[in-house]
């Protein structure tokens, strides 16, 4: 049963099902029809089509599975939450990649569930979903909380010199090399080999990467 504070009072919360799996839909629908809290008004099993159902159905939860054909579930939440940003949306999937769970989480979803969870998580998800809280997987939580984890510096984030970190914070200010260049009177292959010292320090490999480290580091 979804326990309260989704009162028996209220009307039941309006439910579609996205999942391609026609077992996997059937017992879906089998396990949570008896709930009197929800409603199934509809059921599909791609990405596409999901959008269109949930623009003419206007759910209140959708459950979604993420490997769906013609457009995946990620894709698909954020359409929806584009022009829908008051449905609730509750990944149901077997995709555990950290990839894949900050994708889903960054395009919209509320709650993320790993398919082989029990109906009580499952029904715990709609509700926490429905409530405007986050629910997360026991399975997947630790990734997400450890992305959310700032780097820890470089040990030798200290030893740039006075000029890295002047050519730094005008690359975290997004100029380009000639940019650089003309605004510390430097030449470019000067300016070149400043980005290339900055970047073995700081242990990245690109510009943006820099930028990053400097921004959650503190050094800009």
């Amino acid at each position: 049963m979804l326990e309260p504070p989704l009162s028996s009072e209220l009307p039941a919360l309006r439910l579609l099902i996205v999942e391609d799996d026609p077992m996997m839909q059937l017992g879906l629908e089998q396990s949570l029809e008896d709930n009197p809290r929800l409603q199934i008004v509809g059921q599909t099993g791609d990405g596409y089509t999901a959008v269109e159902m949930a623009q003419q159905l206007q759910p209140d939860v959708i459950v979604m599975d993420i490997g769906l054909p013609r457009l995946d579930g990620i894709a698909a939440t954020q359409q929806i939450k584009q022009s829908l940003p008051h449905v609730h949306i509750v990944m149901l999937t077997s995709h555990t990649s950290e990839t894949e769970v900050i994708a889903a989480l960054s395009s919209g979803a509320d709650a993320y569930c790993i398919k082989g969870t029990n109906v009580d998580r499952l029904l715990a998800a709609i509700a926490a979903a429905w409530e405007g809280a986050t629910y997360l997987d026991p399975q997947i939580a630790r990734q997400v909380i450890d992305h959310l984890k700032p780097p820890a510096p470089p040990s030798n984030i200290g030893q740039l010199s006075q000029r890295e970190l002047e050519v730094l914070k005008l690359m975290v200010e997004g100029m380009s090399n000639p940019e650089i260049a003309a605004q510390l009177y430097l030449s470019p292959n000067t300016v070149k080999t400043h980005i290339r010292g900055i970047m073995n320090k700081l242990a990245v490999d690109d510009r943006v990467q820099a930028a990053v480290v400097a921004l959650r580091s503190g050094l800009v």
